[in-house]
């Protein structure tokens, strides 16, 4: 069954439910009000009778009656316009009138209670056989007792037809089955109208959630707030609008992956293409005798740069999937970044670098030793990339529960845009980035940084301006203190950093095989 009658089934059940138990109130009402009314209308023209008969005959003895025949008659010709009947008996149950017709004697249990002093009320005669007074039609009546003092002389049974009392109650039934029908009428229209309302906006929600199906996430449905559709509505606007933005970050993912194995192949195809053609040179002998000590020097150091290159890719995957057991100590940091200082010092005059250490006499430092050499070695290493004839400047200082790192260079810096995708593997800030840091840069370094960081339960921000310079700061809690958190948190702005992830073995077999081809 369609909505829309479910709707109006609902409103008529209602509709016609109210109005059938208000009907039967009415008719019950309009019955015992009929009834009642006709009782004491009999039971007052009975205490009017008792009065004239005594009155008339106060022996109780003359010929017998109570009251004269004759006036009797005179009485029951006037009282034929209210279709009113009288039966008269004396003190001895004898029916004194009328004297015509069969003669009737009340029943015993009647009379017995009607010499108790009892009113009898009978509503319908037909229905108990010991008041069947009339064979003809039924009749509603009372039988009222007559005392004289203390002694009962006689009765009066004074009835009206039942077809006669109860036609209030049959107008009162015919009138409300014309309310019945006007009620489902109007109800019926009613009723469509109110679910038609309703099912216009839940047919604006069908066609809207369609056209999503269909790919169009630029739907939105106008509302007013005014009931729970509207409230629907407006939760299917906002899950629209998340829908896009996922969609949105979606493709962009889509574009980082198209770059990540475009940047992955280009990682490793220049030294498979160098050791190619030295191979060939020398299958040829295409290499004189004299240049081809630099030729395998060549072939070794390009290996090598591809060793350097699948370890890093292998390392970061043990990293990132929690494959590596941190061994956290307390130890003093400005040892292994004094250190730290003079290993890269050689790379930083390659580009006119300067190498500054401003760090306190001791550092406490919580964290895996080898591993916070690590995360140094990659964050200077990855400043002087990206500087020439610049300084690259290392500082640290004391928090209430860590110890806070900063890494601060004078190169090109980053956009916002870029800062978003800074921490993927092999994505690259600038497209000249690989002539700036020399050889050696497999575009893992800030990746392995930010998966180390996290496990060891600390925190890493970055400040960056184009052409201005970035800051990189790392912070190390003590011991109880590691924050492990889900997301990065980047100063300049939040970003939600994801990370692709890749077999390594197939992230080897996919680019070693896009290289060559």
């Amino acid at each position: 069954m369609k909505l829309i009658y479910q709707h109006m089934l609902a409103f008529l059940v209602i509709i016609l439910t109210s109005t059938a138990i208000v009907g039967f109130s009415v008719i019950s009402f309009s019955s015992n009000q009929a009834y009642q009314t006709t009782y004491q209308r009999l039971e007052g023209y009975a205490s009017s009778l008792g009065e004239l008969a005594t009155e008339q005959n106060p022996d109780h003895t003359s010929k017998g009656d109570l009251i004269d025949n004759h006036f009797l008659n005179k009485l029951q010709i006037v009282m034929q316009s209210d279709d009113l009947q009288i039966r008269l008996f004396n003190g001895k149950n004898k029916q004194l009138y009328p004297k015509m017709g069969p003669k009737v004697k009340l029943p015993k249990d009647i009379w017995k209670s009607l010499k108790a002093g009892n009113e009898i009320r009978i509503k319908n005669d037909h229905e108990q056989r010991e008041t069947y007074f009339s064979s003809k039609d039924a009749y509603t009546s009372v039988i009222i007792p007559w005392f004289d003092g203390s002694k009962m002389i006689g009765a009066v049974w004074i009835g009206a037809r039942v077809k006669n009392v109860e036609q209030p109650i049959h107008l009162a039934k015919r009138n409300l089955i014309s309310a019945f029908v006007v009620t489902l009428i109007v109800g019926l229209i009613l009723s469509y109208l109110i679910s038609y309302y309703s099912l216009v906006k839940i047919k604006r929600l069908s066609k809207a959630t369609k056209k999503v199906a269909a790919g169009d996430l630029t739907v939105q449905i106008h509302h007013q707030d005014h009931d729970e559709i509207d409230d629907l509505a407006s939760d299917f606007n906002s899950m629209i609008k998340s829908l896009k933005k996922s969609a949105e970050a979606v493709k962009e993912q889509e574009r980082r992956r198209d770059q990540f194995m475009a940047d992955a192949a280009h990682e490793m195809r220049t030294p498979l293409t160098t050791i190619n053609g030295i191979l060939e040179g020398l299958e040829y002998d295409a290499i004189p005798e004299d240049s081809k000590p630099k030729s395998y020097q060549l072939m070794h150091r390009e290996t090598n740069r591809l060793i350097r290159l699948v370890n890093e890719n292998l390392d970061y995957e043990k990293i990132r999937n929690n494959q590596i057991s941190l061994i956290k100590t307390n130890f003093d940091a400005t040892v292994p970044l004094n250190d730290l200082k003079t290993q890269l010092k050689t790379n930083a005059e390659k580009e006119n670098d300067i190498i500054k250490l401003e760090v306190p006499e001791k550092l406490p430092v919580y964290a895996d030793h080898d591993r916070f050499t690590q995360i140094m070695v990659n964050l200077v290493q990855n400043a002087i990339q990206f500087t020439q004839n610049g300084v690259i400047t290392v500082s640290a200082r004391r928090l209430k529960h860590g110890t806070e790192i900063s890494v601060n260079d004078t190169g090109i810096g980053m956009s916002d845009e870029q800062i978003k995708y800074i921490f993927e593997r092999f994505y690259k800030a600038d497209p000249s980035r690989a002539k700036l840091g020399g050889k050696g840069e497999s575009g893992l370094g800030l990746a392995i940084v930010l998966s180390l960081i996290k496990q060891h339960g600390g925190r890493i921000s970055v400040n960056s301006i184009p052409n201005v310079g970035s800051t990189f700061i790392v912070t190390f809690f003590d011991k109880g203190f590691e924050e492990y958190t889900n997301a990065m948190k980047i100063s300049c702005k939040s970003f939600s950093l994801s990370v692709y992830t890749i077999d390594a073995k197939a992230f080897l077999f996919l680019t070693l095989t896009f290289a060559l081809t």
